[in-house]
């Protein structure tokens, strides 16, 4: 117990003893937003000097400083460092939990988004880059998954949101282009919009991707014979 306690004390002390207030300088270097997950930001901002984060819908969160370039977060347990080379980022100080893993979080640029950002702005070319790029560099990161994609999907048609349910459903079919589901989820949104000729070729397409899928031979029969 002595062995634990005595260096939690000493940290403790340690930031107890240093100013929480930083310079005009690391400021202007370090405020921003990082990307935390290939879908995920912490924002760094100030407040009297003061270094907080906005993370997860917590929009006050206190990093306490340990000395000019490190803070900890109670909400990660972690302790994080800014290193402004080659550019400015986010190292977590290394530790036995890591298990070797060196985690860096890369500063955005002003105008940078994540993924879901871009779609909920209605950037959709710049989503579907977005996610394309993950993809590229992770391509079992669980955020291009076929099927959570379709889930956001089948929650925008149920909210009403029909022409963003096409939208997602089509960055879908980029990610997974030989997935007969996804075409048929377009086809779907678009009946919604009551585009039956769009719906007919997204039908018409999964087909040819899966012959046997039946919901998109019982829609496709149904629409080409109402013609």
């Amino acid at each position: 117990m002595k062995t634990y306690i005595y260096p939690l004390f000493l940290f403790i002390l340690c930031i107890g003893c240093t100013s929480q207030k930083n310079s005009d300088e690391f400021i202007k270097a370090t405020e921003g937003r990082y990307l935390f997950n290939e879908n995920e930001v912490i924002e760094i901002y100030f407040k009297d000097k003061v270094l907080k984060a906005k993370w997860r819908g917590n929009n006050d969160i206190d990093l306490l400083k340990v000395n000019d370039s490190a803070f900890y977060m109670k909400e990660l347990n972690e302790k994080m460092v800014f290193v402004s080379t080659p550019k400015m980022h986010i190292e977590l100080a290394p530790k036995k939990e890591h298990n070797g893993v060196i985690y860096h979080f890369k500063k955005l640029n002003k105008s940078e988004k994540t993924p879901n950002e871009y779609f909920e702005a209605e950037e959709y070319d710049k989503a579907l880059k977005a996610f394309l790029l993950v993809k590229e560099q992770d391509s079992l990161s669980p955020i291009i998954k076929e099927r959570r994609i379709n889930s956001i999907g089948y929650k925008l048609l149920k909210e009403g949101k029909a022409k963003k349910a096409v939208e997602i459903f089509k960055i879908n079919i980029a990610l997974h282009p030989k997935s007969s589901n996804v075409y048929d989820s377009t086809a779907e949104a678009y009946l919604v919009l009551n585009k039956k000729e769009k719906a007919i070729e997204y039908y018409k397409k999964a087909l040819v991707i899966n012959p046997e899928n039946y919901n998109a031979k019982r829609a496709y029969k149904k629409l080409t014979e109402e013609k």
